[in-house]
């Protein structure tokens, strides 16, 4: 009864990574490394199954890759885009800060220059107003 060999059949595909023909061939090789009476468990048999099993993950990880490699240029191109979008806001919000610099700055020196004016204006408001109270001084008996 330990010599009986058991065989495993090919459950139905649920929610897995793999897909049916590669649960099956999963089951096969199973099978086969269970059953040493096979014809195909020989080790002509064993080394095509290792070979295309080699083979196999080297296209599995060869289209991984491509799909990494891929996913990582959306990532990029995305990150470029942002970038973009962020620089071009910000040049716009620059331009916006140098327009309105500029108009503070006009208004500066036109505020500079009416303040200079109006000092002028007060000096010889104030030689004029001096020269009154020497008049008057003057006019008026002590």
């Amino acid at each position: 009864m330990l010599d009986e060999v058991v065989r495993f059949t090919c459950p139905p595909v649920l929610e897995t990574m793999l897909t049916e023909s590669e649960i099956h061939d999963i089951f096969s090789l199973i099978n086969q490394w269970e059953d040493p009476a096979s014809p195909s468990s020989g080790s002509q048999g064993s080394s095509n199954h290792a070979v295309y099993s080699i083979e196999e993950r080297k296209l599995r990880r060869m289209h991984s890759n491509r799909e990494s490699a891929r996913r990582s240029r959306c990532r990029k191109k995305r990150h470029l885009e942002n970038i973009t979008r962020e620089s071009n806001r910000l040049r716009i919000e620059n331009r916006e800060l140098k327009n309105r610099l500029s108009l503070t700055m006009h208004h500066h020196l036109h505020l500079s220059l009416q303040n200079e004016k109006l000092r002028s204006e007060s000096i010889a408001l104030m030689a004029k107003l001096s020269d009154l109270y020497e008049i008057l001084g003057t006019m008026i008996p002590h």
